[in-house]
């Protein structure tokens, strides 16, 4: 493959690279988009407003957000899923008088496939799952970020706190949560070919389906891993300790990857043109429990989740991860 990318290519591909770098982009923009208009003196009171009532005032993170169906139906979205392409496949039909946890694995670097399949309307996650409205949790300090957070919260998105995962799974028949499980430790494990999870000690939304009577349904990602090169750190590492440091500062980490760029195909921030199948597995039904489950049960609940993940790995491995490096790990 050429380094460069040629400059004559088909506007729909343009058109695709354009949306991917919509995404990509979105948080350096809204800063330099507020750092501007913070030059302009005459907006500084309506700035301050707008600060305080991040800070102090809007409970919308936490309360489901503020999605906007118009923008989610974007047809740049289609474009998104274009360019990979990614590809949703669906196992059973979801009952919208029931509330759901999704979980998405792997995490990837950016969770492109769980961003594409629940923050938009790309993959037609509406018309296939009719009646199911996901929210797709991230943590709390992207709420923080000026424009940032009012973007990401017309997607859908909404915080992954437990009292925000509550409030969404107890407000009406149909309103499901998406958390992407291994979170940012797994992103440190992105390997092209591999698919390593972190999984064993996540009981967290398996307590929150047990006592809300939330179903779980499994969602596995083939390809999400590929879309960058990720270069791994020795646990003993420099590295790996600030890693490590960051994450329990910060909530997430900061894997050392390449992507591509917009001209090329070798280096830069966007991800490679890599297929991507979700696979959205059955549901596991889980009936609400009075009071705190016990660990045999968390425990009991979190065996199943893991077998119909480690079925779904076995029912497509061969015919969506034919050049795999080696099979599903769960890691830790």
């Amino acid at each position: 493959m050429p380094f460069f990318a040629p400059l004559r290519m088909p506007i729909k591909r343009r058109l695709q690279t354009g949306a991917v770098l919509v995404w990509i982009s979105a948080i350096a923009i809204s800063l330099l988009l507020f750092l501007y208009l913070c030059t302009i003196k005459y907006l500084w009171p309506l700035i301050i407003m707008y600060l305080l009532w991040i800070l102090m005032l809007d409970q919308a993170p936490e309360k489901g957000g503020r999605r906007v169906q118009w923008w989610r139906n974007w047809r740049g979205w289609k474009n998104f899923a274009q360019y990979f392409p990614m590809t949703l496949i669906k196992e059973g039909d979801l009952d919208p008088s029931r509330n759901y946890i999704f979980g998405y694995h792997p995490h990837g670097i950016i969770s492109m496939g769980a961003f594409c399949t629940f923050g938009t309307e790309g993959l037609n996650f509406s018309k296939r799952f009719p009646g199911i409205h996901p929210r797709l949790l991230t943590l709390q300090t992207n709420f923080q970020i000026p424009f940032y957070r009012d973007y990401i919260m017309a997607h859908g998105c909404a915080s992954v706190s437990r009292a925000s995962c509550e409030h969404i799974l107890q407000s009406g028949k149909g309103n499901s949560i998406v958390i992407v499980v291994g979170g940012a430790q797994e992103s440190l494990a992105s390997k092209p070919g591999t698919l390593d999870l972190t999984l064993k000690k996540r009981l967290g939304f398996i307590k929150l389906a047990l006592v809300n009577g939330a179903s779980l349904v499994p969602t596995l990602a083939f390809g999400e891993n590929d879309l960058y090169e990720v270069y791994s750190a020795k646990h003993t590492s420099r590295t790996y300790q600030i890693q490590q440091l960051f994450k329990r500062l910060f909530g997430f980490t900061l894997p050392m990857f390449n992507g591509r760029g917009i001209f090329n195909y070798e280096f830069g921030l966007l991800p490679r043109r890599k297929p991507v199948y979700i696979v959205i597995g059955k549901p596991i039904h889980v009936e609400k429990m009075e009071g705190s489950p016990t660990t045999e049960q968390l425990q009991d609940l979190q065996k199943k989740y893991i077998d119909e993940v480690l079925a779904i790995w076995d029912r497509y491995k061969d015919k969506y991860a034919p050049a795999r490096k080696q099979e599903l790990r769960i890691i830790e």
